[in-house]
C-alpha cells in the first residue's frame, strides 16, 4: 500500500494573493486604529526598517556604553595600581629609613660595648675593687 504524498504544489500566484490580502488588512488596521500622528511614524517605521533601525540604534548605544565603562574601569585600575606604587615607595623609603637607624644605633651599642671593655680594664689594672 502506498500512501499519497501529503504536499501539494500549490501555484506561487496563491501565496502571493494571500500575502497582498494579509499586508491589506493590516494597512487597514493601521488607518482603522492608529490617529495620524502615529500613522506618520509608522509610516516612517516602514520606510526605515522599524525595529531594525531602532535595534541598530540599540546596539550602537550598547557598544558606546560598553566602551565607555572599560575606559572607565581602565582609568580606575590605573589609578589603583599607582596609588599601591605609591604605597610601596613610600613603605620601602620608611623601611631604609628605620634600616639604616637600626644599623647607625648597632654601630653605637658597639662602641658603648667598647667603652664598657676600657673602662672594666682600666679598673681591673688600677687595682680598685668593691
Amino acid at each position: 500500500m502506498e500512501r499519497p504524498s501529503l504536499e501539494f504544489n500549490l501555484p506561487d500566484t496563491h501565496e502571493e494573493g494571500k500575502l497582498y490580502i494579509v499586508d491589506s488588512l493590516n494597512n487597514l488596521n493601521k488607518l482603522n486604529i492608529c490617529p495620524d500622528e502615529a500613522q506618520l511614524s509608522l509610516d516612517e517605521e516602514e520606510n526605515t526598517g522599524g525595529t531594525g533601525e531602532r535595534m541598530a540604534g540599540s546596539n550602537t548605544r550598547n557598544q558606546c556604553l560598553f566602551f565607555v565603562t572599560f575606559i572607565l574601569i581602565l582609568i580606575i585600575s590605573l589609578a589603583l595600581v599607582s596609588f599601591v606604587m605609591f604605597l610601596i615607595l613610600q613603605t620601602r623609603s620608611e623601611v631604609d629609613q628605620i634600616s639604616s637607624r637600626l644599623l647607625s644605633e648597632k654601630k653605637n651599642i658597639e662602641e658603648l660595648k667598647k667603652i664598657n671593655n676600657i673602662i672594666l680594664k682600666h679598673l681591673n689594672q688600677s687595682g680598685i675593687k668593691e
